[in-house]
């Protein structure tokens, strides 16, 4: 299946929403269940770093229960930033896990934390921190290249 080259950004932000809550919980359970819950959400970042933004659990569910009831977005999105973002989503993750893995819960919980802030910024006002990163990483690309 060919990667979709744009998305619709209401579905970005509601995966940012869930993110959130999986997140929010995993630093207030158990270390025990915090794995669990990190380890599912790494999956799901993985498949939205793979290039699979459209069959996340997250996007299936925004594609099957919220889109038929408020239609198309108005305007699509590059995927390219999201993809990004869901690649360093994904690295926190794997930061926390570690963290845990290797009994230092202060690790863990800090890349844990980082990631939950991001995915607030991005469910909250709609500010994906890993898509700005992609921007300004293209445009010091594009300017060196320049120079």
């Amino acid at each position: 299946m060919a990667r979709p080259t744009h998305v619709d950004p209401r579905g970005m932000r509601f995966a940012a929403a869930l993110t959130s809550v999986v997140l929010a919980v995993a630093l207030v359970v158990p270390t025990s269940v915090a794995l669990v819950l990190l380890a599912v959400q790494g999956v799901v970042f993985a498949i939205g770093a793979s290039g699979h933004l459209d069959t996340s659990p997250y996007a299936i569910l925004f594609a099957r229960l919220l889109r038929p009831r408020i239609g198309p977005p108005a305007e699509p999105e590059d995927a390219r930033p999201p993809r990004f973002a869901q690649t360093v989503g994904l690295g926190f993750v794997v930061v926390a896990l570690v963290g845990f893995g290797v009994g230092i819960p202060a690790l863990g919980d800090v890349a844990t934390a980082f990631a939950l802030v991001a995915a607030l910024l991005n469910a909250a006002v709609g500010f994906c921190l890993g898509c700005e990163l992609y921007l300004l990483a293209r445009r010091a690309t594009a300017s060196r290249a320049h120079a």
